[in-house]
């Protein structure tokens, strides 16, 4: 009989976490050493990175940190290098990062500028993209196939409903919805050309998640157009990016996968 519990398990399996300390980040660090893997935390906050891998190193579970600057375009490629000569090459690559400038909030359509879109969709699409090829090739090299899960949104497949933002200081994001509808559909680019080396390319494209820092009103507002009535929880996309990682979907790929209380349903 199938044990069907174990192929949820990471057991034996390294996996990159980009982006690791964050919202969503955190939760895919800590599911994924849970099932079993040696986790690599990337992302820019030391302090904050030694004291998460304090924290689950502490209870036995296999977690390191190290600094990585995804924003850094003219050093990401020997960046990467540099995690692959230490760490070697990933049996799961996650990029759970959100690089952007601090001018974030000038992203209507009437404020944005040129200067502003190119280069945020440098530092974030075009990191995404090309971190994704780099983690590809690597595990061509290594020839023992592996699992690439990229960051999407809803909002890169549906066009934002902006109801949910009335009465808010929110407004529609001309930005965010091409970096993730090109994060999306390079995604299942990427599973029909790399699918040949038994390497599995998928999409997790959350609905809203909820924070500490999130408008009262816009929570409500957003929660009654859900299905569910209410946002999401980082750990819930956790728990579906353990599910692509794992053994437990090794005939999905390219697939977009909503997590989104079925907001995307209707």
């Amino acid at each position: 009989m199938i044990d069907y519990l174990q192929r949820f398990r990471l057991d034996s399996k390294t996996a990159l976490v980009v982006g690791g300390l964050g919202l969503i980040g955190r939760e895919v660090s800590t599911a994924f050493a849970v099932a079993g893997a040696d986790i690599l935390i990337l992302d820019m906050d030391q302090a904050k990175g030694e004291v998460l891998v304090n924290e689950l190193s502490g209870t036995g579970l296999k977690v390191s940190f190290k600094i990585f600057d995804c924003a850094d375009m003219e050093k990401l490629e020997s960046s990467f290098s540099d995690v692959q000569d230490e760490f070697g090459t990933p049996d799961v690559f996650i990029n759970c990062s959100y690089p952007r400038t601090d001018d974030w909030g000038k992203s209507s359509f009437r404020e944005v500028t040129l200067k502003f879109f190119r280069e945020n969709v440098d530092i974030h699409m075009n990191s995404y993209a090309w971190l994704a090829r780099l983690a590809a090739e690597s595990m061509i090299k290594n020839e023992n196939g592996g699992s690439i899960i990229q960051l999407g949104s809803i909002y890169g497949i549906l066009g934002q409903d902006l109801t949910v933002y009335e009465g808010t200081e929110m407004h529609e994001n001309m930005t965010y919805a091409a970096i993730k509808g090109g994060i999306t559909n390079l995604t299942r680019l990427m599973a029909s050309f790399y699918g040949q080396f038994n390497i599995r390319v998928n999409s997790l494209c959350p609905g809203g998640i909820r924070s500490d820092n999130h408008d009262p009103l816009f929570v409500d507002q957003y929660s009654k157009k859900s299905p569910l009535k209410r946002l999401g929880q980082a750990e819930e996309i956790a728990s579906t990016a353990l599910f692509l990682a794992s053994d437990a979907s090794s005939y999905i790929t390219g697939a977009t996968i909503m997590v989104d209380g079925g907001y995307t349903a209707i």
